[in-house]
């Protein structure tokens, strides 16, 4: 199952922001996979969290051949070691039981989610250990469906709107105005930020200044370009 979004929200964000309909345009529609099971998808969340996405899914692929299905009761059972053998390190073992815990003891509701207001959910979500702001609306996204999710904490989001408007920095009153303009499609365009983000149109830049290394790092290249010009002539 993939995030579903229809063509009144592209027709909407196009019409609310010509530079990114132009990208919308360019790009085509965006198949992202969610993961309905709120459970299954919180703990996928976990074991992502500061690794790469091969080493996610090489965890991934362990517990479930461990496990089975991720449910609460599967992993309620097991012990913290026996999640820690996938490959996890402890806190994040930790983490995931303690999860499995709250739910079968009804501390959290994951079903009364469903009814809960984006803002409730990620309140609700955040008094999980191991789960963040940032955790909870990417849940929000890709397992619950939202559409109006848009996150101030995903780096990825302030590139991909630096990228698109050619901004040198996204600040909190630039990223509301944004927020409110693609609302109440948020979601819808943070897909195609992420997009604009990893570099699927190579000439949309990156428009934030260059840090002290990067400077090192072009003066120590123009320094070398120059030492090749006096070695041809």
């Amino acid at each position: 199952m993939n995030f579903h979004y229809d063509e009144e929200a592209i027709r909407y964000l196009k019409e609310k922001d010509a530079a990114l309909g132009a990208v919308i345009d360019r790009i085509g529609p965006i198949e992202r996979p969610i993961d309905a099971d709120l459970f299954s998808a919180l703990v996928n969340n976990i074991v992502g969290q500061q690794i790469s996405m091969k080493a996610q899914e090489t965890v991934w692929g362990r517990m479930l051949a461990k496990f089975g299905a991720i449910t609460p009761e599967n992993i309620q059972r097991a012990t913290v070691e026996e999640i820690q053998q996938c490959g996890l390190s402890t806190r994040k073992a930790t983490y995931i039981h303690e999860a499995a815990e709250k739910v079968i003891t009804g501390e959290c509701d994951l079903a009364a989610l469903r009814d809960m207001s984006d803002k409730d959910v990620i309140d609700k979500l955040s008094q999980l250990r191991g789960i963040g702001k940032w955790t909870a609306e990417m849940l929000l996204i890709f397992s619950m469906g939202r559409p109006d999710v848009m996150s101030w904490d995903d780096l990825a989001i302030h590139r991909g709107l630096r990228m698109l408007h050619h901004h040198r920095k996204i600040t909190k009153e630039l990223f509301q105005k944004y927020k409110r303009r693609y609302s109440p499609y948020g979601s819808v365009a943070s897909l195609y930020l992420w997009e604009v983000s990893v570099g699927i149109l190579p000439e949309m830049k990156d428009y934030a200044p260059l840090t002290e290394a990067e400077k090192k790092k072009r003066l120590k290249q123009r320094k070398e370009l120059k030492r090749a010009e006096k070695q041809t002539l």
